[in-house]
């Protein structure tokens, strides 16, 4: 994984995906919008995977000898 890509990932795992979940649930519950608690928990899971695959990449990096990544 390229650097530019691991820090996409990143972002995405760590700034979008929780806001995105956050905005739905709270619109979900103001607007009466359909399954809130699915959709929320699908992005959790979805976004707790990519942080796996991100840490699993770090740590990898890490011992090829990369400089610490994250």
């Amino acid at each position: 994984m390229t650097n530019s890509t691991y820090d996409i990932l990143k972002e995405i795992a760590l700034i979008w995906l929780p806001a995105i979940a956050t905005l739905y649930f709270a619109l979900a519950q103001i607007w009466g919008l359909p399954y809130g608690e699915e959709i929320v928990g699908t992005i959790a899971a979805i976004d707790t995977f990519l942080g796996a695959v991100l840490h699993i990449s770090n740590v990898n990096y890490k011992k090829l000898g990369g400089t610490d990544n994250g």
